[in-house]
């Protein structure tokens, strides 16, 4: 990618999608940026799936604390996030709305408890439709729904971390 400014965004609740938003950091370099809402999320796990189905039935968009003043500076966004009711966290929805987006490389990821991206990935497509969206990369992540919170670490981190380099290969887009 030559000299492309890169930023790396994603919403996460349990932690491993900011681990996975990490790991593309060590290979692309550029900079990482988590979301948070205005509003405190709840700590249960139940109870903030029925909140965010809540806001996806509604289309309300939570408001952000997380603000990127030179978003503009970037063209290539790597947007990760978990599948929560199969969509992405209304966050998310939040911040691809909240900027200009257009004529960016888009680059997806996901993590899921199982489940697969639902329809997050085409989400992303459509709300950044003036943008170039590559090839997203999903994993299995924790399952907070039995108990298992942040699961990509020791040898799950490693075997994750060796399928982020085949995709980011595949889709052109590796090496710092």
């Amino acid at each position: 990618m030559g000299n492309s400014k890169t930023l790396i965004v994603y919403y996460s609740r349990s932690g491993n999608t900011k681990t996975v938003a990490e790991l593309i950091q060590e290979k692309v370099g550029g900079e990482i940026v988590q979301l948070e809402t205005k509003e405190a999320r709840p700590s249960n796990y139940q109870e903030e799936v029925a909140q965010n189905e809540q806001e996806q039935s509604a289309n309300i968009e939570p408001e952000l604390k997380t603000s990127i003043p030179d978003f503009k500076d970037y063209d290539r966004i790597f947007i990760g996030a978990p599948t929560w009711n199969m969509a992405l966290p209304q966050a998310v929805i939040t911040f691809m709305n909240s900027y200009d987006i257009s004529g960016k490389v888009v680059i997806p990821f996901n993590t899921n408890g199982g489940y697969g991206v639902g329809s997050s990935f085409e989400q992303i497509k459509s709300s950044v439709s003036a943008a170039k969206v590559l090839e997203g990369f999903s994993v299995h992540g924790g399952e907070e729904v039995n108990g298992i919170l942040l699961a990509i670490k020791g040898n799950g981190k490693t075997k994750v971390s060796q399928e982020i380099d085949t995709w980011l290969e595949k889709i052109g887009q590796s090496k710092k």
